[in-house]
């Protein structure tokens, strides 16, 4: 991967409704999020053109997010990504759903190769900015999420890119805390694929 540039808030430290009962747990603890084939288990906001295609969820068309139905605190959440030239999305953690908007609860996760935003994929978007995505357009690559108490770690294909600790006594809806992940469409012509989406719920550790 090629040097990232990191602009870090601080303390900021770098470091290089229930699922339904088809998400079923493995062994070593993982949760699938998505059978490959619908949609259950998610509610999809503003109307958004959300489909199933060839094993995937494609997020497509104007702004809408999809809710995963489980609430989590401490957890890690992993997923495979692949973008198209030009496209825009995120992953929102520990947010809440919305009829509308852009999610105010939580943060967002920038999922972004080559789109206009400088922001790219791994990103906290505005809280810890990268400006190299590091894997190119039109390839899956591994996204994860690592959230236990005030510290969120994101790594790309098991490279961690980052910890971020939040500040204390925080007090804006932009924090974490007990909620749901979710999946952004962006715009019209942003076309990005998720699949393999699944969490470990690390509460009882």
């Amino acid at each position: 991967m090629t040097p990232l540039a990191l602009c870090l808030a601080p303390l900021c430290l770098t470091l290089g409704a229930a699922a339904p009962d088809h998400h079923e747990e493995a062994e070593d603890g993982w949760v699938s999020m998505f059978d490959g084939k619908t949609l259950d288990g998610w509610k999809i906001s503003e109307n958004g053109a959300w489909a199933v295609e060839d094993g995937a969820i494609k997020v497509s068309g104007n702004r809408s997010h999809l809710f995963h139905g489980k609430e989590l605190t401490d957890f890690v959440f992993e997923c495979e990504v692949k973008t198209t030239p030009g496209s825009n999305s995120g992953i929102f953690i520990c947010t809440k759903y919305q009829d509308e908007g852009w999610p105010t609860q939580g943060y967002e996760v920038q999922v972004n190769v080559s789109h206009k935003d400088p922001v790219k994929s791994g990103s906290l978007y505005n809280t810890v900015k990268r400006f190299d995505a590091g894997v190119p357009d039109d390839e899956w690559y591994t996204q994860r999420i690592e959230v236990r108490g005030d510290k969120v770690r994101v790594s790309i294909n098991d490279e961690l890119l980052y910890e971020f600790v939040e500040p204390p006594g925080v007090t804006i809806p932009r924090k974490l805390g007990k909620g749901v992940i979710a999946l952004q469409a962006h715009d019209p012509n942003s076309v990005v694929y998720f699949r393999n989406l699944k969490y470990k719920d690390l509460s009882g550790e």
